[in-house]
């Protein structure tokens, strides 16, 4: 009896699969007949609707929630993708009705609430990045990039300057050279250093009066502080571009760090790394980007300002005085993230915000300590929010790092990021965040050093076969890829 019933947990039929023709769950009238509008093109057959009884639809989709992985059930140490838990109290409110049943087309002095958010939120990540302006319209990381560089371009224009060379990290996230050739900007590429950091001295060499700017994501990639920032942010003013930096990994330092005093001209910032919105599964973003004075007035449109009438949209260049670079998205940001990230700030306060930094660091810097000794650590000294490991402990083990993360699937966690940054062979990339207790952390650590143990001492064959306890197991990833199957037939 248990095996069939973990045979249940582990195969579930598509719903298609189990169709039994005439078989249905409700019990609905016939239709009354109507007018043909359709100009004789009614449908002459079945749409192809599955049959099934009421107690087996529910069975099936209870059935397929509960092999959902995600962060309300294992530990999610994705490095770069920070999967922190999203508390409850956001989504309650994003649900209010006076927050989640208006509409961008409403007058503005019927929403003069959601305006007002919108502007408290801005207002908030001012604040905290230290920056003067903001465009609260980028849907995500990717389109902030886009709007800051939209803005570098804009400001070159208004200079008359042609320059048309942005400098970017080898290390950088991959939409950071898309961005930059999306906006008509040619990648030139920087060196790291052994230390995983910058290489200050090529980056020098590389600038001259073609280079817009430098992208440059700080703590980086590898969950390093950038500490030549200051005299990175100098050479490049000095050659006359603009220091834009990538505010993925902001969630390590906000309420430590004002970007404003690191230099910077432009930043995006992830909301849902940063501020606990919801992130993944082809739901909403969020990419506010803040501005220098040098930048802001060629900040994109529309945006929300206030006086003595109350709050309004600004909405074409003219009402603004402004340069604008343009016009990013449809109406006025993702309202309903912004509500949740609002929500977040002020139950947590600038001291709380300052304290998840900090936890988010110790985390991080814990898993480095604990699993130096089984691990290999790919560099020396302690790191920001995420620890970075590499494949050097399973030199001649016959595992991978691919094989090793599969194994980690039936030890019951999430693998973290392989083979990411791309600057460090067979990467491992752990990021605990700071909503994870101790005692987690201690189960993770745990598990990896018996796993690296257990492929030290000969047990290849258990990593090649992993996972067991799946519902499918390994994949051919990359005919996956190549020959996708995206329609079902009968």
């Amino acid at each position: 009896m248990a095996e069939t019933s973990r045979g249940l947990m582990l195969e579930e039929p598509l719903i298609f699969e189990q169709d039994s023709p005439g078989l249905c769950g409700v019990d609905l009238p016939e239709p009354p007949l109507v007018i043909d509008r359709l100009g004789g093109l009614e449908r002459q057959e079945a749409i192809g609707l599955p049959g099934l009884s009421e107690p087996a639809v529910v069975r099936h989709y209870t059935r397929l929630s509960q092999k959902n992985v995600g962060i309300d059930s294992v530990f999610y140490p994705l490095g770069s993708c920070t999967m922190k838990h999203n508390p409850r109290i956001n989504e309650k409110l994003a649900r209010l009705p006076g927050l989640a049943d208006i509409h961008p087309f409403q007058p503005a002095s019927t929403v003069q609430g959601a305006l007002e958010l919108i502007d408290l939120t801005a207002h908030w990540l001012k604040t905290l990045t230290g920056m003067p302006a903001i465009a609260m319209s980028p849907a995500a990381g990717a389109h902030g990039e886009f709007c800051g560089l939209m803005t570098i371009r804009a400001a070159l224009e208004d200079r008359r300057e042609k320059r048309l060379r942005i400098l970017v990290p080898e290390s950088a996230h991959g939409t950071n050279p898309a961005s930059a050739a999306a906006c008509g900007f040619t990648v030139d590429p920087i060196p790291a250093t052994a230390r995983g950091r910058v290489d200050l001295a090529a980056m020098k060499a590389k600038l001259g009066g073609d280079v817009a700017g430098l992208m440059l994501t700080n703590p980086n990639t590898c969950g390093l502080f950038e500490d030549e920032i200051l005299e990175i942010a100098e050479a490049v003013h000095q050659a006359g571009g603009y220091f834009y930096c990538d505010g993925a990994n902001y969630n390590a330092i906000v309420g430590r760090v004002r970007v404003a005093d690191l230099g910077v001209d432009v930043m995006h910032i992830n909301l849902h790394k940063t501020f606990s919105t919801p992130h993944g599964g082809g739901g909403p973003g969020a990419g506010p980007t803040v501005l220098s004075a040098a930048l802001a007035p060629f900040a994109p449109l529309p945006a929300v300002v206030h006086d003595d009438r109350g709050f309004r949209l600004v909405e074409h260049a003219a009402q603004s005085g402004a340069k604008p670079c343009g016009r990013l998205k449809g109406y006025h940001g993702q309202f309903g993230v912004f509500v949740r990230a609002l929500a977040y700030m002020m139950s947590m306060g600038a001291d709380g915000l300052r304290q998840a930094s900090s936890d988010a660091v110790l985390s991080a810097n814990y898993l480095l300590a604990e699993l130096a000794s089984e691990l290999t650590p790919s560099f020396a000294g302690p790191c920001m929010h995420e620890a970075l490991f590499d494949d050097r402990f399973l030199k001649d083990t016959g595992v991978t790092t691919l094989d090793f993360a599969k194994a980690m699937i039936d030890e019951g966690f999430h693998p973290m990021t392989m083979y990411f940054p791309l600057v460090v062979h067979g990467a491992l990339l752990m990021e605990p965040t700071e909503t994870e207790s101790k005692d987690t952390l201690d189960r993770f650590i745990a598990s990896l050093r018996g796993l690296a143990r257990r492929a030290k001492g000969g047990a290849a064959a258990s990593f090649k076969a992993a996972p067991v306890h799946t519902p499918r197991r390994r994949l051919d990833e990359t005919a996956a890829a190549r020959t996708p199957v995206l329609r079902w037939r009968r």
